[in-house]
């Protein structure tokens, strides 16, 4: 036997400048209206990041994350690890964790 989600249905009725507002404020955060409605009903609010900005410290995750496999499969196959690989990777995330740092302080001043 099939299960079915109950739910209500409720007719909400727009003028046009109003629908337009809700399809402009629903573009700008990249939803339907449907789901940009239900969100502002049962919410009250919706945040929306701009992401773009995040490409360059994403890119920054997977070389890391390639020279940490180069690395642990070298470990691997001579049961040894270099302290220069171990201090390149110390340096490396550093500067990860000071660009993320400085991107979530931008993103916190910015909501603020």
């Amino acid at each position: 036997m099939r299960k079915y989600k109950q739910v209500k249905r409720k007719e909400i009725i727009f003028d046009l400048t109003e629908w337009s507002r809700v399809e402009e404020h629903a573009s700008k955060v990249s939803m339907t209206t449907s789901e940009y409605i239900r969100r502002i009903a049962l919410d009250g609010s919706i945040t929306y990041l701009e992401m773009k900005n995040v490409t360059p410290i994403i890119n920054a995750l997977r070389i890391i994350g390639n020279n940490i496999n180069q690395i642990a499969k070298k470990a691997n196959e001579i049961n040894s690890i270099y302290a220069e690989d171990i201090e390149k990777l110390k340096k490396e995330n550093a500067e990860i964790c000071h660009t993320l740092n400085l991107y979530l302080s931008a993103i916190q001043s910015g909501a603020a």
